[in-house]
């Protein structure tokens, strides 16, 4: 044996190519295998046969890495801040603090931490297709070893039901079928061959690939690639290396928790330096940091959100889009282009033959005319699928599976496949688009039997069969069959033409057919289709369909949906095409309002995301294989089908457990409803900051006893807040909510609109009231300008109760207010939201609590108050109420400055 040099671990790409004897003395080995101590220097040398993943941190550090984002360093700031203060200063309640401002952080980290840890699984799913055993010549003998002992060179043995354990060229077989479907996407199991067949590796009949199951007979491969890279592996890697976008919404809380945080440390900061120099105290000093920080940060923001997207994706999951990852959600809302696949996304996946044509003219399929005998007979002879009980009523292709549907309403097929028994088969491929079947007759004799494309078949027919008599195809007469196929492809219909000879020996025909027919199998437009499709165009989304038919047939389908540009046509596109297009001249044909791409193969939809991506735009992409998986990952959103493989739904942020179009563009609608209510919430969770705020100002600047308690912050934060901004995020979508056009990359979540409305709209309102509640409770028990109160004295405790109380009850105005950012909310009428009423039912019930009960006064320093009090704050709260209302107005009815100042 030569030395092990002269071979490499990796495929060259020319294996289907070049000539077996050539690729046996290449890898070094020969027909009778390896020895075991040559396969153990070879792996050695290159390695298992296992999938590669690159080095992960450990699940600790992953864990621990949620704790270093601004919002949680400022939160641990604060919870630090309280316990210092409670050391300095025990039984002032601090502890409290502490602890609550910890537990927020945790419950924030360890819910990101989840999320995060879910995406792992994609890998996962990969190695689960790769078989535990292998059946390998060595040392002249086939022996069963684990996968993972494959080495380069090896003569592996396989048979029907085996697992292909790596990619290798055949060197033997006997009618072996292998289904490549996790490779290529075939739906149907391919007879193999020892030529070479097809340029394309992929394609060509001469190759096994790693993770195909062997369907029928058997054969022997050498094995070229093993692990990482065979073509199995390559895609994992190329999905793992292919790293799944931020988040819109992601990236806004992100920016909005800066924001928010750098205003609240900066505050912080220097009120705690004033706060020092002015009064000369370091603990009330510190205090009052803790204050100004935990008042200006919104705790509750965060779970408010999270709920607000796992409440949105269990609506969602009702209407059969199944989210995986919840900040996805808000993306649909944000997509600029959804590229979808044609065949059961927009039609309905179930493929029946409508017409059927020959010499003689149509013959209706909906109907119980008969086409001629040796047509039906071709049609399910030449054919590898099969009849079932189980829907759609076959098992294979759907095209050939819809031939046997049809044709078992005139004829016994299993009597007619017994009576013309198959000798050979030479199988489709894309290349030569045309099956050949050589078979037995009862006479005795061969027949040859040909489907296929029918371009392809009218080429190689010189004679028509005509009312069941021969006669020459002429010129004419093709171009005239050649018309007619037209018609029906523009109907929508998968076009396959038919033709036989006598056959003298058992070999493949070129020439000398018989031509006899064409028959056009249509797959119905899902009704809803068109409609969604018209929603997305009036919502400014670009729907981009792909499909590996022919053009004129997706041409048709496309128009049947109303996948129209502004003046007709979409901007078609076919897969050879855009391999040669450059990235300038693609960016240029995708800025079309609709665009079809024809002929594509699943592993291009990787590059027409990327293209679109580079444009600037969000893009939703559908699949449904192991090959979709890295243009699913990529996009901004990946959508996997229900009935698609494991692979491609680990890969997804969605799945469409309907594999329906219209239900893309419902989420889509829900999307957008998501980022409108998270808007209204943050809006009405920064109002309350106001009122939080400005009692740490006056307690310093003009030396009041402090109008409200660090712990009745969070009481507001964490307790009377959550349910109504939870209500708001359950809020279905105004009116116009898809009429608008994508939202902006450059909309953000915080802008100076939403600060003047709650800072300088409501924010001062709610102040107000709870300012007025505050002094008259201190002026009603005699207190004085300039009279300090011990935090435990009765008067202090009532008035900072009625303070707090105040806030409660504006912002009950506040959520009703809220519901809508730009309409009136009596459009929605008042009490159309329940969950309004018990977000309201919620603050109320904490709010006579804390007033009270004994337990809450303890913990949060209040005392019992008198109604009348309380309701001091109700005409600030119709106030805020009726501002707000006056805002909205004059969005809809101002000038177009006065809606860019106050629009939001």
């Amino acid at each position: 044996m030569a030395k092990k040099e002269n071979f490499q671990c990796t495929s060259i790409g020319d294996e289907h190519t070049i000539g077996s004897k050539e690729l046996l003395e290449r890898l070094n080995t020969r027909a009778e295998g390896l020895s075991s101590e040559e396969a153990l220097r070879r792996k050695e040398r290159c390695g298992a046969n296992v999938l590669e993943k690159k080095k992960k941190e450990s699940l600790l550090r992953k864990y621990f890495k949620q704790y270093g984002n601004f919002f949680a360093i400022l939160l641990l700031f604060g919870s630090a801040l309280s316990f210092t203060a409670e050391y300095l200063d025990p039984g002032q309640g601090n502890i409290f603090i502490a602890i609550a401002l910890l537990g927020v952080v945790i419950l924030n980290a360890t819910f990101t931490f989840i999320q995060e840890y879910q995406a792992e699984k994609i890998m996962e799913s990969f190695q689960n297709l790769m078989p535990p055993t292998a059946r390998i010549r060595r040392d002249g003998n086939i022996v069963e070893l684990p996968a993972s002992e494959i080495v380069v060179g090896d003569i592996v043995y396989l048979e029907e039901g085996d697992k292909v354990p790596a990619d290798g060229r055949l060197i033997l077989q006997n009618s072996l079928k292998v289904d490549n479907s996790p490779i290529t996407g075939e739906a149907e199991p391919q007879l193999r061959s020892l030529e070479c067949t097809h340029d394309d590796m992929l394609e060509c009949r001469n190759m096994v690939f790693s993770s195909t199951l062997v369907q029928t007979g058997n054969g022997e491969a050498v094995i070229f690639s093993t692990g990482s890279d065979t073509q199995i592996g390559k895609l994992s890697l190329l999905t793992e290396e292919t790293t799944s976008l931020q988040t819109p919404i992601r990236k806004e809380l992100d920016r909005f928790v800066k924001i928010i945080s750098s205003i609240a440390i900066f505050l912080g900061i220097v009120f705690f330096i004033l706060g020092f120099f002015i009064q000369d105290t370091f603990l009330a000093s510190l205090i009052f940091a803790i204050g100004i920080i935990v008042a200006n940060v919104p705790e509750g923001l965060l779970p408010t959100v999270t709920l607000a997207l796992s409440l949105a994706s269990k609506r969602m999951a009702k209407r059969n889009a199944l989210i995986k990852q919840l900040e996805s959600v808000e993306t649909l809302g944000s997509t600029t282009v959804i590229c979808t696949d044609k065949t059961g996304t927009l039609t309905q996946n179930k493929m029946a033959v409508n017409s059927v044509y020959t010499g003689s003219g149509y013959t209706d399929a909906k109907k119980d005319e008969i086409p001629p005998e040796m047509l039906l007979r071709v049609a399910v002879v030449c054919n590898n699928s099969r009849l079932s009980d189980e829907q759609p009523g076959y098992r294979g292709d759907p095209t050939e599976g819809s031939l046997l549907v049809y044709i078992d309403r005139f004829k016994d097929i299993q009597n007619l496949q017994s009576e013309y028994p198959r000798l050979a088969e030479y199988p489709f491929d894309s290349k030569i688009k045309r099956m050949q079947v050589i078979c037995k007759t009862p006479e005795g004799n061969m027949d040859s039997y040909l489907k296929g494309a029918p371009e392809v078949l009218l080429e190689m027919c010189n004679r028509i069969m005509v009312e069941e008599k021969e006669k020459e195809l002429t010129e004419k007469d093709k171009r005239e069959l050649e018309n007619e196929y037209l018609k029906m492809a523009k109907r929508g219909e998968r076009v396959l033409a038919y033709a036989f000879r006598k056959a003298g020996e058992v070999r493949e025909y070129q020439e000398n057919f018989i031509f006899l027919g064409f028959s056009g199998a249509l797959d119905p437009a899902r009704p809803e289709a068109k409609d969604a499709i018209n929603r997305c165009y009036r919502a400014g989304i670009k729907v981009v369909m792909i499909t590996g038919d022919h053009p004129v047939t997706a041409r048709s389908i496309a128009s049947m949906v109303g996948l129209t540009n502004e003046k007709g046509e979409p901007v078609m596109i076919t897969g050879p095409e855009l391999e040669l297009l450059s990235a300038e001249e693609l960016g240029h044909r995708l800025q079309a309002r609709s665009i079809i791409f024809a002929r594509t193969s699943p592993l291009q939809k990787l590059k027409i995301v990327r293209a679109f991506q580079s444009a600037g735009e969000i893009v939703t992409m559908t699949g449904d294989g192991v090959n979709d998986a890295p243009a699913i990952k990529n996009a901004n959103m990946g959508v996997a089908m229900g009935s698609g493989t494991d692979v491609a739904k680990e890969s997804a942020d969605m799945v469409l457990l309907d594999d329906n179009f219209a239900t893309i563009v419902n989420a889509v609608e829900e999307g957008r409803t998501v980022f409108d209510n998270i808007k209204k919430f943050i809006a009405y969770i920064l109002t309350s900051n106001v009122p939080q705020i400005l009692p740490f100002i006056a307690f310093m600047l003009l030396a009041l006893p402090l109008p409200m308690n660090v712990q009745l912050i969070l009481a507001i934060d964490l307790g009377t807040d959550i349910l109504p901004a939870i209500a708001l995020a359950v809020e279905r979508g105004e009116g116009d909510i898809m009429k608008r056009p994508p939202r902006s990359g450059k909309e953000k979540l915080l802008t100076p609109q939403v600060l003047l409305t709650s800072y300088g709209l409501k924010g001062p309102i709610e102040a107000a009231a709870g300012f007025v509640c505050y002094f008259a409770v201190l002026t009603d028990g005699g207190w004085s300008w300039g009279q300090q109160l011990d935090v435990a004295d009765p008067l202090y405790r009532q008035a900072i109760t009625a303070f707090f109380a105040a806030v409660i009850i504006c912002q009950i105005a506040n959520v009703f207010t809220s519901r809508t950012r730009r309409q009136s909310v009596f459009t929605k009428g008042i009490f159309s939201n329940r969950m309004v009423l018990i977000g309201i039912a919620s603050e109320l019930l904490i709010l006579a609590f804390i007033i009270f009960y004994p337990f809450a006064n303890t913990i949060f320093n209040t005392a019992p108050i008198p109604l009348e009090y309380v309701l001091l704050a109700v005409p600030f709260a119709l106030l805020l109420f009726a501002a707000d209302e006056i805002r909205k107005y004059l969005i809809n009815h101002g000038s177009a400055r006065v809606r860019n100042l106050l629009g939001w």
